[in-house]
């Protein structure tokens, strides 16, 4: 008998690892839970997520690359002028 309550001390500790385990493995999977909580908030948030702050920053590089090549052409045409007024005099 001394042998059976032996092997059910041991499984009797065996299952109480198990069940510790199984504890730590739901904590960690609330933690990451939250954690993807989070992260989808971050890049989904319309006014401040990541996807707004992209369409921002496209919105200021076509705007900014319009400003750019209206710039170049007003200097261009400007020397363009200046080189005409010069030869022409």
């Amino acid at each position: 008998m001394s042998e059976n309550q032996d092997h059910v001390l041991e499984l009797t500790s065996k299952i109480d690892k198990v069940c510790n385990g199984i504890d730590v493995l739901q904590g960690k999977q609330e933690e990451m839970s939250e954690d993807i909580a989070k992260i989808k908030e971050a890049v989904y948030n319309p006014d401040q997520g990541l996807y707004a702050r992209l369409r921002e920053l496209e919105s200021w590089k076509h705007t900014s690359s319009r400003m750019i090549w209206t710039l170049f052409t007003t200097v261009v045409g400007l020397i363009g002028a200046f080189v005409l007024k010069s030869v022409g005099s």
